[in-house]
């Protein structure tokens, strides 16, 4: 759905997910795919492709664990990047119309809207389906769930092997590519 909105499609989306299937949300549009527990190293270096020298980037993260936001907010939040946090991916979608993030960063697992019909309604949006998306899972993703983001996300990172300086250098990275397209 979200990128099947005109305004909405080019937000990037990074799913943040217990599943290792980035193969899956690179088929839905995704612009990164983590794994939980989240590499920092990683998730900055893929929001980082978005960030605009000039200008601080906008992240949003979607992550029903209040504890996961809360590391994710302070990791990047001190490198100066606005942080807006989603709990589901219903919330995502509010937040998105709201005000386009520049990059999503996304777990798989979550209620009410998990992370693969997040990225399924992303690409369905023209708006928003530019929006570069990392998943964060600590999931094991399967051949199927890949297939499901694929072309939706940048990249999939692994909470199980979470790096924060790597998800900051990403994060970085993706923010930059997203500000100078």
């Amino acid at each position: 759905a979200l990128k099947g909105e005109p305004e909405l499609a080019e937000i990037p989306v990074v799913i943040v997910t217990i599943v290792d299937e980035q193969r899956r949300g690179v088929a839905l549009g995704a612009a990164g795919y983590l794994t939980k527990p989240i590499d920092r190293e990683r998730l900055v270096a893929i929001l980082s492709r978005f960030r605009v020298a000039d200008s601080p980037g906008t992240v949003l993260v979607v992550e029903d664990d209040e504890e996961q936001r809360h590391l994710v907010r302070e990791s990047l939040g001190s490198r100066g990047w606005t942080i807006r946090e989603a709990a589901n991916g219903r919330l995502a979608l509010d937040a998105i119309a709201a005000e386009l993030p520049d990059v999503i960063l996304l777990d798989l697992m979550m209620p009410e809207m998990d992370g693969f019909e997040l990225v399924a309604a992303l690409q369905a949006n023209t708006a928003w389906r530019d929006i570069p998306v990392v998943v964060v899972t600590s999931l094991d993703l399967t051949a199927e769930d890949r297939k499901r983001l694929s072309g939706g996300v940048e990249e999939i990172l692994s909470k199980n092997a979470f790096v924060p300086k790597e998800l900051m250098a990403r994060v970085a990275a993706l923010l930059g590519q997203a500000r100078n397209t």
